[in-house]
C-alpha cells in the first residue's frame, strides 16, 4: 500500500488480485462495510493539495464505492459534499460523512430515490440551502443486475435501471443547471460496459452508452456558460455493487478477465480522475469520457 496517491509504484502488485477475494453476496443494494476484503477508498492514501478550495458538490452514490473516494478527495481537495444513496445505505452514508468531516469541510447526507425527479430537485435545493451554491455535480449512482438475458428482465426492471442510471442524471443536470456559475463542472460516470456489453448486463450496458451520449451532448449545449460535463468510464471495480449483484463464484474472481491487469480497481484508484475533471486543470477538457480501465482500450 502506497503512502499516498503519488508515491510510485507497481500497479500489477498495487491492491490484491481476485484470488485474494471471497466468494460472497450481499443483499442488494449491498453495503460496503460487509464487504471482504474492505474497498480502498482513500482513506489512509489521499492527500489533497486545494485544487477545489471554497467549491460545493453534489454526488450521489456518494456512501460506498467510487462516490465515497470522490466525496473522500474532494473534501480533502477543500471542498463541501452533499451525498445523495439509498436509505438502506444509511450506515455507510454516516461513515462517508465522518471522513468529509475529518477533512474539515461540510458534508450533508441525503437519502432518497433519484429515479423520482422531485428528490432530484429536493437535493439542489438542499445543496443551495446548506452551501449557497453549487459547483460540481458527479452523477455516480446507478443500478445493475445480473440477468441469464433479455428474457430475464422485466419491464419494471428495465425501467427502475433507467430511472436510477438515466434519468436521474437528466433531472439533476436540469435542476442543478439553474444555480451553476461559469467554471462549474458536471461528472457523469459510465462503464467500460458501454463499449464492450456483457449479455447479462445488457439494460445496465446500455444506460451506460446513453450516459455517453448525453454528457457528449449537453457538454456542446452548456459550454458557452463556461460549464465542462465530462464523463468518466471505470473498468471492473470493487465496490458493494459487485457481492451484491453478482454470483459468488464470479465475484471471487472479479477483474481477471476484465483488465489487462488482472485485478479490479479500487475505489481510490478512481477518485483522481474525477478532481482533475472537476478541478480547473481541466478547464479545456469538454465532452470526453476518461477511461479508467486498467488498459481494456476505448474507442
Amino acid at each position: 500500500m502506497s503512502d499516498d496517491q503519488h508515491t510510485q509504484q507497481d500497479p500489477l502488485q498495487q491492491y490484491p488480485h481476485p484470488d485474494q477475494q471471497a466468494e460472497q453476496e450481499l443483499e442488494h443494494p449491498g453495503l460496503e462495510s460487509e464487504m471482504k476484503p474492505l474497498p480502498d477508498y482513500g482513506e489512509d492514501t489521499y492527500r489533497g493539495s486545494g485544487r477545489l478550495e471554497g467549491r460545493a458538490a453534489i454526488i450521489t452514490g456518494g456512501d460506498s464505492g467510487i462516490g465515497r473516494a470522490v466525496a473522500l478527495a474532494f473534501a480533502r481537495e477543500g471542498a463541501d459534499v452533499l451525498i445523495s444513496y439509498l436509505a438502506e445505505e444509511e450506515s455507510d452514508a454516516r461513515e462517508t460523512a465522518q471522513m468529509v468531516e475529518a477533512a474539515g469541510k461540510k458534508a450533508v447526507r441525503m437519502p432518497g430515490d433519484i429515479g423520482d425527479e422531485a428528490q432530484c430537485q429536493r437535493l439542489v435545493e438542499q445543496a443551495i440551502s446548506e452551501f449557497g451554491r453549487i459547483d460540481i455535480l458527479v452523477n455516480n449512482a446507478a443500478y445493475q443486475m445480473y440477468r441469464e438475458g433479455i428474457q430475464s428482465i422485466s419491464a419494471e426492471e428495465l425501467e427502475h435501471t433507467y430511472r436510477t442510471n438515466v434519468f436521474s442524471m437528466f433531472y439533476l443536470c436540469k435542476a442543478a443547471l439553474a444555480h451553476m456559475q461559469p467554471g462549474s463542472s458536471i461528472i457523469n460516470t459510465c462503464s467500460v460496459e458501454a463499449y464492450q456489453p456483457q449479455p447479462m448486463l445488457l439494460d445496465y450496458a446500455s444506460t451506460k452508452a446513453a450516459i455517453v451520449n448525453f454528457t457528449k451532448g449537453l457538454a456542446m449545449e452548456v459550454a458557452q456558460q463556461g460549464i465542462r460535463v465530462n464523463v468518466v468510464a471505470p473498468g471492473p471495480v470493487w465496490t458493494p455493487l459487485i457481492p451484491a449483484t453478482m454470483p459468488a463464484e464470479q465475484v471471487s474472481q472479479f477483474g481477471e478477465q476484465e483488465s489487462p491487469m488482472g485485478r479490479a480497481a479500487q475505489p481510490a484508484e478512481l477518485a483522481p480522475a474525477y478532481v482533475f475533471l472537476a478541478s480547473q486543470e481541466s478547464s479545456y477538457v469538454n465532452g470526453e469520457t476518461l477511461g479508467v480501465t486498467g488498459g481494456t482500450p476505448l474507442p
